[in-house]
């Protein structure tokens, strides 16, 4: 007997050609491991959640990121400026019309025109 047809017109996201969706989890995984995991062994799971809280912060509050113009992730969410954020205000008081505000010197990070909502 022949299989079902399948009916579906989604692709299946099972992972094949899938290798940048996931690029900076990844990264963020690698730098645990080798700056935290693999230097202190912890030896069980009370260890690990205490050890990853306290690399989690020290990731966040403390350690450069160079991606990020040598500041902090901290840094960069609470001031809006680093990283080449593109910041498009559109809840502005200007008749309705998109501010649009460029912020860090990350190479390609020109301004993009947003358009209206």
């Amino acid at each position: 007997m022949a299989p079902a047809p399948n009916t579906s017109k989604a692709h299946p996201r099972h992972g094949l050609g899938r290798a940048l969706d996931n690029i900076f989890v990844e990264r963020l995984w690698r730098n645990v491991k080798y700056e935290d995991v693999y230097l202190k062994g912890y030896a069980n799971m009370a260890e690990l959640t205490m050890g990853l809280a306290q690399y989690v912060a020290f990731y966040n509050a403390e350690r450069p990121h160079e991606a990020l113009g040598h500041q902090t992730p901290n840094y960069v969410y609470r001031t809006a400026n680093g990283g080449g954020a593109l910041i498009v205000d559109r809840f502005s008081d200007d008749a309705g019309t998109p501010q649009k505000k460029q912020y860090g010197s990350a190479p390609g990070s020109e301004a993009v025109d947003m358009g209206a909502a």
